[in-house]
């Protein structure tokens, strides 16, 4: 439906749907390089979503992802660059890095609302612009490569690239965050669904009040919650730098993993395999868009317009359950009654 919406929407605006959606396909599935770019552009959507997923499961929505994303970049740039270390002993403790600053500035938020009731949704927005600048000062003040707008390239021994893996797909940016990011949705499953700790976790998303009468820690797992959430998010960032950029720009605008993480958690209904999922499809359409633009002449943009109308139809589920279905079982009542 949501192809189907994109279609009419490109028939109004005088594109010709077949044809857009023919240069999307060729775009991603056409040669190896695309192919390998395009797994390239999933793995921080899988990332992000399921960092969104994860708070959304313990009753928390994380709008935060974006700084997080952002202080995982800066974390394992600055690492990756300052410090002279064995690549078996330098790129794993960029990572780590990374995740603890994406970790710790979610679970900022988290001890904003535990300790001083400070919604989520709100700390989160502002600290996602606290961390955008505070990014671009660190990479200005200490990383900077002269004469241009970004950080001095990470040392190759930070690099997570898999060279001969990106040979075999024409040099596309391959890395290891892309397999790492598909272990990150089991250990997601893991921890929500088989350990005590998840138990709690989903207990006091589900009913804080019942959490607290059973004994448990509601603030503690509120800021516990944050802290994973976040890890997933700076995992993100920090596979952009070490896997695909090896450098950091100072950037103007955020961006956009983050942000996209919500769409993806939200399309995979907050579940490990459905965020997966949903990250290919989101990934391939946003990768595949630039081949509408090229092939097609259709903007870009109109892709996003594919993309809400797929959250959208899969929202509808919930329009159905929610709405439609108790006024439809009310008049049946009414009618027997009758």
């Amino acid at each position: 439906m949501g192809l189907l919406t994109g279609a009419v929407v490109m028939l109004i605006g005088g594109y010709n749907p077949i044809t857009a959606y023919g240069a999307l396909f060729s775009r991603v599935f056409g040669n190896m390089y695309d192919f390998g770019e395009t797994l390239r552009q999933i793995a921080p959507l899988i990332l992000t979503g399921l960092s969104v997923a994860f708070a959304f499961r313990t009753g928390l929505f994380n709008i935060g992802a974006e700084g997080q994303f952002i202080l995982g970049m800066t974390g394992a740039t600055f690492i990756g660059i300052k410090f002279g270390l064995p690549w078996y002993v330098h790129a794993p403790l960029a990572i780590l890095v990374g995740a603890l600053l994406g970790g710790l500035w979610g679970a900022l938020v988290g001890w904003l609302k535990a300790k001083r009731g400070v919604n989520e949704v709100i700390s989160s927005i502002m600290l996602n612009w606290v961390a955008l600048y505070l990014a671009n000062y660190i990479v200005g003040r200490f990383l900077l490569e002269p004469g241009q707008q970004r950080s001095s390239d990470i040392q190759a021994t930070a690099s997570i690239r898999i060279d001969w893996l990106s040979e075999m797909f024409g040099n596309a940016r391959i890395h290891w965050g892309i397999f790492i990011a598909l272990l990150a949705a089991l250990v997601f499953y893991i921890i929500l669904w088989k350990t005590k700790q998840g138990y709690e976790l989903r207990a006091v998303g589900l009913n804080r009040n019942a959490a607290e009468y059973a004994g448990m820690n509601v603030n503690r797992n509120v800021i516990k919650a944050m802290f994973i959430a976040g890890i997933f998010a700076g995992l993100a960032g920090t596979f952009e730098t070490l896997g695909v950029f090896q450098s950091q720009s100072i950037s103007a605008a955020f961006p956009g993993y983050g942000l996209d993480g919500i769409a993806v958690s939200l399309l995979g209904a907050n579940n490990p395999i459905g965020v997966i999922l949903a990250a290919v499809l989101f990934g391939a359409l946003s990768y595949g868009s630039a081949g509408m633009h090229f092939a097609a002449d259709v903007p870009p943009e109109i892709i996003r317009v594919v993309i809400g109308a797929v959250i959208f139809f899969v929202a509808a589920q919930g329009i159905v359950k929610w709405v439609v279905a108790p006024i439809y079982f009310k008049r049946k009542k009414d009618e027997r009654v009758v």
